[in-house]
């Protein structure tokens, strides 16, 4: 069984609100990245906040320490539950954000690996997994691994026990449900929602990852 979680990546106030709110049922938690908080503000999140489900920062903070820390403030702030950051950066960095979403009572999440096609150059063989390592000494709740490559997932899961895996690429990347959902903890799922006829038809429709 794997939560299944909305990548809100609209930039529209009113779209997302209704894609939000239509799709509330079927969902587990909201992702929201730079577009949609570009657009909107990081007061945004207030806007959500009836529905009562947890909301993912998903910024991929990528910077030096003290630059992370701040940012990772100003998100929990905001009322965001978790963030995203980057590990790349090495460990200084990553620990600053695990360190702020602990102050908070919030979750760190740190990208291992990423989902589109380009990641291979760089998120693979090797990387990825020291990346992993390094969420893990610094005491992240868990990592995003890509659903588009679940023979990654399962490498990276060895490396973390049983933190928690994020796995988005399902929908509009290729990524296959029956593949991933039995190997993560959460399965993010974006266009193939939001840009549907029906997005909450769309949404019940992934909602099966909820129930095993």
């Amino acid at each position: 069984m794997a939560e299944l979680i909305l990548a809100l990546d609209v930039t529209e106030k009113k779209q997302a609100l209704k894609i939000a709110h239509t799709c509330a049922q079927h969902i587990d938690a909201i992702k929201i990245g730079y577009p949609l908080i570009l657009s909107c503000g990081l007061a945004f999140a207030g806007e959500l906040e009836t529905l009562d489900l947890p909301l993912i920062a998903d910024f991929k903070i990528a910077d030096i320490p003290n630059t992370n820390r701040l940012i990772a403030e100003q998100v929990f702030d905001a009322g965001f539950s978790s963030l995203i950051c980057h590990g790349f950066t090495g460990k200084d960095a990553v620990q600053a954000c695990v360190d702020a979403a602990a102050d908070y009572g919030g979750a760190c999440f740190v990208v291992a690996e990423m989902s589109h096609p380009g990641a291979t150059a760089f998120f693979h063989g090797g990387a990825a997994e020291k990346i992993a390592g390094i969420a893990m000494e610094c005491g992240a709740d868990g990592i995003i691994a890509p659903a588009t490559r679940p023979e990654r997932v399962k490498v990276l899961r060895r490396i973390i026990g049983n933190r928690k895996i994020l796995s988005p690429g399902v929908g509009a990347q290729g990524g296959d449900v029956a593949a991933v959902a039995k190997i993560v903890d959460g399965i993010i799922v974006g266009r193939a929602i939001y840009e549907a006829e029906d997005p909450a038809a769309a949404a019940e429709s992934f909602a099966k990852v909820r129930t095993g």
